[in-house]
């Protein structure tokens, strides 16, 4: 009987080397693409961390301090809330 001859028989040698190192090209791209999205997102973030308007010493102190400030009030104040409502529970239930 006849065989069928494709187009890749007609072609030389060479062709079919080239497009079996075109699909290894393709494969080994594939293969560190996410070593490269890996990389091109601490670029990313390191260039945008240079872009960052960062403040002094003496404000970041500042905002320490309120925030250590505002802390301790909302403790005091939730532990007298507590203690409140722990002494009316109890002169409810007795």
């Amino acid at each position: 009987m006849f065989k069928k001859k494709s187009i890749s028989d007609k072609l030389p040698a060479n062709v079919d080397s080239e497009k079996d190192n075109k699909k290894k090209r393709t494969v080994l791209k594939k293969m560190t693409r996410p070593f490269k999205a890996l990389r091109d997102y601490f670029v990313g973030a390191w260039y945008e961390l240079k872009q960052v308007r960062w403040t002094n010493r003496r404000a970041t102190w500042a905002l320490t301090g309120a925030v250590i400030a505002f802390t301790v009030f909302f403790v005091v104040l939730v532990m007298l809330l507590d203690a409140g409502f722990e002494f009316l529970f109890d002169k409810i239930i007795q």
